[in-house]
């Protein structure tokens, strides 16, 4: 059994261990609120949009479809959305293995990773699939520092060009959809070229859009500005679930900090009475020496 110096080292330890991660626990919730309010407002619109996106995707001609005609994908880009810092539990590590395994499931093409967050760049950064930092804005990681639409669109912006520009057939984005803050969905979502979603195929004969003022400016205009919204939903979603997982992270960290400290001090008592013990021991038979 360790002597009461060390128990009492160790109960001193945990106890600020603990009160650091119950400060960290209130701080991702005040963040949380924030985040979650914020998707929560954006989501029905982004939703809306994207219903229409599909829609008017699936009634283009081939040479009209500039982000929707199909073709062969043999350059793939796959997104991932993590965060810049950690102690998040498993949020990050659940990113980057979806990640792996999408590089496999495209295994024969050209496959390369933009890394949106310190963990996920940090983890591809010395892999033969990490794109360079000079082909992409270079304020990927700080996107988060200031999270808003008119700095996450040049990102979206610049990867729509690299598919226009054919240098990149197919786009997946990897990130952790919000749900509540208890719980995140790992999404892997095809970006370009657009697909129609599944609601809408059964319902797409029925849809008729009256383009006005034409169909070509409403390409030009409507599908580049969904395309960006969507993918700025995507880092919103993967904001509000970082702190969620951090906040739900440290909430069981801070229970466990508080049992192990209950259990130390069973342990300090135990040895504490065995120490008074031991000295009553020892004056008896002390006491009993002298008087024999």
């Amino acid at each position: 059994m360790a002597n009461l110096k060390e128990i009492r080292g160790r109960i001193t330890s945990v106890n600020s261990t603990k009160q650091i991660t119950s400060a960290m626990k209130m701080v991702s919730a005040a963040k949380l609120k924030r985040a979650q309010d914020a998707i929560i407002q954006m989501r029905p619109y982004a939703e809306k949009l994207k219903e229409i996106l599909g829609n008017l995707s699936a009634s283009l001609d081939a040479n009209e479809g500039v982000y929707s005609a199909p073709r062969e994908a043999k350059n793939v880009l796959i997104i991932a959305i993590t965060s810049n810092r950690g102690l998040c539990g498993a949020f990050n590590n659940n990113v980057i293995k979806r990640t792996l395994a999408l590089i496999q499931e495209h295994k024969g093409s050209n496959i390369s990773v933009l890394c949106i967050g310190k963990k996920a760049q940090e983890f591809f950064k010395n892999t033969e699939y990490n794109i360079k930092a000079s082909d992409f804005p270079k304020h990927l990681n700080e996107v988060y520092d200031n999270l808003k639409f008119s700095t996450v669109a040049p990102i979206a912006e610049n990867i729509m060009r690299h598919y226009v520009d054919r240098s990149v057939d197919k786009v997946v984005l990897v990130y952790n959809k919000f749900k509540n803050a208890a719980m995140q969905e790992l999404m892997a979502e095809q970006f370009l070229p657009i697909i129609p979603t599944a609601s809408v195929e059964v319902s797409n004969s029925s849809v008729e859009y009256i383009f006005e003022p034409s169909k070509k400016e409403i390409l030009e205009d409507l599908i580049p500005k969904s395309l960006k919204i969507q993918f700025y939903k995507a880092v919103m979603d993967s904001f509000a679930s970082e702190h969620g997982a951090r906040m739900t992270a440290m909430h069981k960290a801070t229970d466990n900090a508080t049992e192990l400290v209950k259990e130390l001090k069973l342990t300090y008592n135990k040895a504490r009475q065995a120490a008074i013990t031991n000295e009553i021991l020892e004056i008896v038979a002390g006491a009993e020496a002298l008087n024999s």
